[in-house]
C-alpha cells in the first residue's frame, strides 16, 4: 500500500477528484493548507500599497492506494492538476505499513 500527497491549485480540484473517481479511488481527505515552493509566493497591490503574499492557497489531497494502483493515481493527478505554470504542486509517494478500518476491525488492503 502507498500512501499518496498531493499538493495542488485550489480550483483545480474538482478535476482531479473526478480523475480519480474514474479510475476507482474510493477514499480522498482534502485539506486547505497554505505554502509556497520556488515562487516564493507573490506580490499583490491593495489600495495603492504593495504587499506581499508569502504563502499561496493550495489544497492537500491525501489517499491510500494498494500498490497496483498507486502509478494511475499519480497519473491521474499529474494530468488533471497540471496548467503549465508555477505553482502547479507536487506529488509524493509514502510506504504505508499497516491500516485498520476501526468500524469493522479490516486490515491492510481490506481496510482501505
Amino acid at each position: 500500500m502507498k500512501k499518496i500527497e498531493a499538493f495542488i491549485k485550489p480550483f483545480k480540484l474538482d478535476d482531479v477528484v473526478d480523475a480519480l473517481s474514474e479510475i476507482g479511488v474510493e477514499g480522498i481527505s482534502v485539506s486547505e493548507v497554505r505554502g509556497f515552493g520556488r515562487q516564493k509566493g507573490r506580490t499583490e497591490i491593495y489600495r495603492g500599497a504593495e504587499y506581499v503574499v508569502d504563502f499561496l492557497p493550495k489544497i492537500k489531497l491525501e489517499l491510500v492506494v494498494n500498490d497496483g494502483l498507486v502509478e494511475q493515481a499519480v497519473e491521474a493527478i499529474r494530468a488533471s492538476a497540471h496548467t503549465g505554470k508555477v505553482g502547479d504542486g507536487k506529488i509524493f509517494i509514502l510506504d504505508v505499513s499497516a491500516a485498520l478500518r476501526i468500524r469493522t476491525g479490516e486490515t491492510d488492503e481490506n481496510a482501505i
